[in-house]
């Protein structure tokens, strides 16, 4: 391994109200390398409704930062793309965007928030897989 991925882990969890019926919630799988101040990978958002929301995968890229600061100790910014089709009758699709942000402790949990297409998440829990130890990985 190089030198400038020196470091380098899987961070998985999910963004969101998980278990309450109807809410949004974004799981993440991502290549963190702190020496890159990088993150990238993949963001599903699943919401138990009909149509093209229900399952929406969107590859991101991203900042981590540590912050010196009290209980969440990094904070990172997440933006992508994604297909959005419009929602019937109505016919198409466009590229649509989608961001997020988190503050979180070195363990990956903490509280963030996403917005993409026609919504706006905020102040929701995020939460490390539970199999998954970040600084170890």
């Amino acid at each position: 391994m190089s030198d400038l991925l020196a470091g380098a882990y899987l961070a998985k969890g999910t963004i969101g109200n998980v278990g309450t019926p109807g809410a949004p919630i974004a799981t993440f799988s991502l290549v963190v390398v702190p020496s890159q101040n990088s993150v990238t990978g993949t963001v599903v958002i699943t919401q138990a409704v009909n149509g093209p929301d229900s399952h929406i995968v969107v590859q991101v890229k991203g900042k981590i930062y540590a912050t010196g600061l009290g209980e969440y100790t990094k904070v990172v910014s997440l933006q992508g793309q994604y297909v959005q089709s419009f929602p019937p009758p109505a016919i198409g699709s466009f590229l649509a965007d989608f961001n997020a942000h988190l503050a979180i402790d070195n363990a990956w949990n903490g509280k963030g928030g996403f917005s993409y297409w026609r919504h706006n998440v905020e102040d929701v829990p995020v939460k490390a897989a539970a199999n998954l130890q970040p600084e170890l990985a």
